[in-house]
């Protein structure tokens, strides 16, 4: 006998009919039920005082603390069609990577109102992310308010850095975690590569796209001035000292320096508000205070 609730769902999409595709970044008609597929957004609900919307999320929202303790729809890259219906929602709102595809289409297929929200790897891209769920919510005077109020001014000061250091750009390292004895590593495109240019540096890693293990040599001949690390990535390490004498990173001047950063992944790479501050603390540690 079917299960009660995958009956439903089947129901529901066979009798359903395919609302009109929604502008994204348009005001929804109803926003009384939420549920939040990416860390990102979540941290704008919160941001934006919407919390209290929020039916679901997804387990990459962990911040603030306090979302934690609402239900859970699983990962943003692999949701259930049931897990999402069963909440019954009046919007769903996603990250660009949430999936996978098949339930995406099949969310899009009944009535529930869905929106992809873009996504551009920069202080810009933060920016317009919280602007357009300002406009989904009808905030647009208070989002307004808050950006200009708390975003631009961490903006403007990042921007001043990226300028003063154009010519002379220290060469960063960022690494996700550590498969075996080899450093796993942002490349061109990811959202590390994205992180490291809005401190005004520039990524070492400039042969590959996405997360790749690299090796000793690749390491000793990007030779990065510093390191960022991943808090889950340096898990692997009893402390830095263990970390800095790796064979794959010991020769490197970041080691013999002992230039590592270890920084909270969802605040360097969830590219939520609290991105801008934290690309702005690691530009003012790798610059200088008075950059």
């Amino acid at each position: 006998m079917a299960h009660p609730l995958r009956l439903l769902v089947t129901i529901l999409l066979l009798t359903s009919t395919p609302t009109k595709a929604n502008v994204v970044c348009e005001t929804a008609s109803n926003t009384e039920k939420v549920v939040v597929a990416g860390g990102s957004l979540t941290e704008i609900m919160y941001f934006l005082g919407l919390q209290q919307k929020i039916v679901a999320l997804d387990v990459t929202s962990s911040y603030p603390k306090e979302a934690k303790k609402l239900p859970s729809i699983g990962y943003v890259r692999a949701l259930s069609t049931e897990g999402v219906l069963s909440l019954d929602p009046t919007l769903v709102i996603g990250e660009n990577d949430m999936g996978p595809e098949n339930v995406v289409e099949q969310i899009k297929r009944t009535n529930i109102d869905l929106r992809i929200i873009p996504e551009t790897h920069s202080a810009e891209g933060i920016k317009s992310k919280v602007l357009c769920l300002g406009t989904i919510f009808d905030l647009n005077d208070k989002t307004k308010k808050k950006v200009n109020d708390e975003l631009i001014p961490l903006i403007d000061d990042l921007e001043e850095i990226q300028k003063k250091n154009e010519k002379l750009k220290k060469r960063i390292l960022l690494i996700l975690s550590m498969q075996g004895t080899s450093p796993v590593v942002a490349g061109l495109g990811t959202a590390g590569d994205g992180f490291i240019k809005m401190t005004g540096a520039s990524n070492v890693i400039t042969e590959f796209e996405g997360w790749k293990p690299v090796s000793p040599e690749s390491l000793i001949l990007s030779n990065p001035d510093y390191i960022l690390i991943t808090s889950r990535g340096m898990r692997s390490f009893k402390s830095i000292d263990e970390l800095v004498k790796q064979p794959a990173l010991s020769l490197t001047n970041a080691a013999k320096n002992r230039n590592v950063i270890d920084i909270n992944g969802m605040a360097m790479l969830g590219f939520g508000p609290r991105g801008i501050l934290t690309a702005l603390e690691v530009a003012r540690r790798i610059y200088g205070k008075d950059s």
